[in-house]
């Protein structure tokens, strides 16, 4: 990869779907998929094989992932949370995985009843079975920035549980401010933080727009030396919680400050607007991203 480019992880299909309260069905799910794939994107996070009753939009993630007219040189990694996951999704021939630990004690006993050591451990066979099927593995640290919970969360606990993710055999860490709390100055010490643990080139950034700071956090950390950036097209997603607030930073918005920095994501930009709007009108909901709305094609 050059200096200048910017690899960018789009999570719209699963992170942002998933928060979003108006079902929407499987072939416009594979559209949505298709569709940011030819405005460009290399990465697109396709569903969650999560179980169905906690999350029911992501109930038809094996149909979605088999439905995908899947492209030489485009990763869609799904998300799964234990063996079962996995199994499901390998049973549709799935080639790229994503776990998911929260740095904040208290986030994980209230979400997934574990503490973040058991949590960890609950990842170790499938990372172990991902490794032994030569299926990549990407990993996520949630609250890394805050907690709705215990609120400041320690920048030596995000480390231990990235340096965990690292070592248990993940490719990439995707470092994420799931309640969108974090400013760029915390943004960056955080990050600096763990590149001091891990190579720069093994990490992403994952920021909510929940206090209107993802874009400063995003530009921040790309002066750091970051180069994969999670985004969500439309900024679908809501943080649940945080009522009524915005969820994942806007794709659009952040390919609009990466081009206007001079670097290079491969993404149409227009394509990319015209995706944003199209799934909007599809939720009834208004387009998430300032650049969709603002600019004219």
């Amino acid at each position: 990869m050059n200096s200048d480019d910017i690899r960018l992880v789009e999570v719209g299909p699963r992170d942002g779907l998933q928060n979003e309260q108006v079902a929407v069905s499987t072939l416009q799910k594979i559209e949505l998929i298709e569709r940011l794939v030819r405005a460009g994107h290399r990465t697109v996070e396709a569903t969650s094989f999560v179980s169905p009753k906690w999350v029911p939009q992501m109930a038809d993630a094996a149909e979605v992932y088999a439905g995908i007219d899947r492209q030489a040189g485009v990763s869609y990694p799904v998300l799964v949370p234990n063996l079962q996951g996995y199994e499901r999704a390998r049973a549709v021939g799935v080639s790229e995985i994503a776990v998911f630990a929260a740095a904040s004690e208290a986030f994980s006993l209230r979400n997934i009843n574990a503490s973040v050591a058991q949590s960890l451990q609950r990842f170790a066979p499938v990372a172990e079975r991902a490794r032994a099927d030569g299926v990549r593995v990407r990993g996520y640290v949630s609250t890394v920035l805050g907690c709705p919970y215990q609120g400041e969360v320690p920048i030596a606990d995000v480390v231990v549980v990235a340096k965990a993710l690292f070592d248990m055999g993940c490719y990439e860490i995707s470092l994420g401010d799931t309640i969108g709390v974090g400013t760029a100055g915390k943004a960056r010490a955080m990050l600096n933080a763990v590149a001091a643990e891990l190579p720069m080139s093994a990490l992403a950034v994952h920021f909510h727009d929940t206090y209107g700071q993802a874009l400063a956090n995003t530009l921040a950390c790309v002066e750091a030396g970051v180069r994969v950036v999670d985004a969500s097209v439309a900024g679908l997603g809501g943080c649940p919680y945080a009522l009524g607030a915005s969820g994942n930073v806007a794709s659009e918005d952040v390919v609009y400050l990466l081009h206007g920095l001079g670097m290079q994501t491969g993404i149409d930009l227009n394509a990319l607007v015209t995706t944003g709007r199209w799934i909007s009108s599809l939720l009834d909901r208004d387009d998430g991203s300032k650049v969709g709305r603002a600019i004219r094609l």
